[in-house]
């Protein structure tokens, strides 16, 4: 069973880590139960969502997905066996860093989740219109009070995710350990050589999001043939892209090599990041999982790393 240290902390978690963005919209919760299953019974124990999920779907509020979450764990009785990771500003009803709405979600993500802790706990996104000491004061009292294990920053520019570092640093206080970016084979902006120099000089831990472009990697989508897909029009951004299209052919081309899946090869190449210990994909049916996982044990040649490494440059 693999496991790798999340960057200085002590959770050692499975390479891939299950996106639980689509339990409560894209899987009811007897298709999530089914997919929480099947990763656990594969070996898998790290798990992300966030208290908005899916708050975007007509009739659905948020907090969807960390309640189908904590039903199964309940059910299934494995808490302890789970590495649960959400996160905090982003709930129509709870936007923001203010300390008070801090306090709050973490309590309402606590209760959803049925844990009396969450162990690694994220700002959703920056927010520049509150203290930022005490921001991180707030998240250190939630690390203290053992409501919280570690905390994560999403979304968070070089320059942000420094000054929250400094503040912290100077006052003692827990930092972010963890950072979610998008990062992907035609998507790497927010992860730049610059950024992750910071990360490594840190020691921090990069998981990323959008792994799979929003299923454009798999290759299932070309021509503008998002069928099936709930992220169609994120698709359709990459379609109509003859640079994504190229680099889509070089990722083509690896995969053949191995007698592997697209699928698989865009989450191998993620691993191939030494600041990635494990990379964030999402299943709608169990089936979708084999894929996922196959990445986790591909090894990539030095020659195909480069050849994927170059198959896209940011504009």
């Amino acid at each position: 069973m693999t496991r790798v240290q999340l960057a200085d902390t002590d959770l050692f978690v499975h390479p891939l880590q299950l996106g639980g963005n689509p339990f409560g919209w894209g899987a009811d919760r007897d298709q999530s139960f089914a997919v929480l299953d099947a990763y656990a019974e594969a070996g898998g124990n790290f798990i992300d969502t966030a208290d908005a999920y899916s708050a975007w779907v007509e009739g659905n509020s948020g907090g969807e997905s960390e309640t189908i979450i904590g039903e199964w764990m309940k059910a299934r009785g494995n808490r302890d066996e789970m590495v649960i990771a959400t996160k905090v500003g982003m709930h129509p009803k709870g936007q923001g860093l203010d300390p008070a709405n801090i306090r709050n979600c973490v309590d309402d993500s606590l209760r959803r989740l049925g844990t009396d802790h969450i162990d690694v706990y994220y700002a959703h996104r920056d927010d520049d219109d509150v203290d930022q000491v005490a921001v991180a004061e707030t998240f250190d009292a939630l690390v203290r009070s053992g409501k919280v294990s570690y905390l994560g920053a999403s979304n968070f520019s070089l320059e942000r995710l420094q000054k929250a570092r400094k503040i912290s640093t100077k006052f003692s206080l827990a930092c972010y350990r963890v950072v979610q970016d998008r990062f992907n084979l035609v998507s790497r902006a927010a992860v730049d050589p610059q950024k992750q120099a910071y990360l490594r000089s840190e020691g921090m831990a990069e998981l990323p999001f959008h792994s799979l472009a929003s299923g454009f990697l798999t290759g299932k989508h070309t021509g503008g043939d998002a069928t099936g897909s709930v992220r169609g029009d994120r698709v359709a951004d990459f379609v109509d892209d003859q640079k994504a299209l190229g680099a889509l052919e070089i990722l083509h081309d690896v995969a053949a090599d191995h007698g592997a899946t697209m699928t698989a090869t865009a989450i191998a190449w993620q691993l191939t990041h030494d600041f990635i210990p494990s990379t964030i994909a999402s299943a709608r049916v169990p089936e979708q999982l084999t894929e996922l996982l196959a990445g986790t044990e591909m090894q990539l040649s030095p020659d195909q790393k480069a050849a994927l490494d170059g198959a896209w440059v940011e504009a």
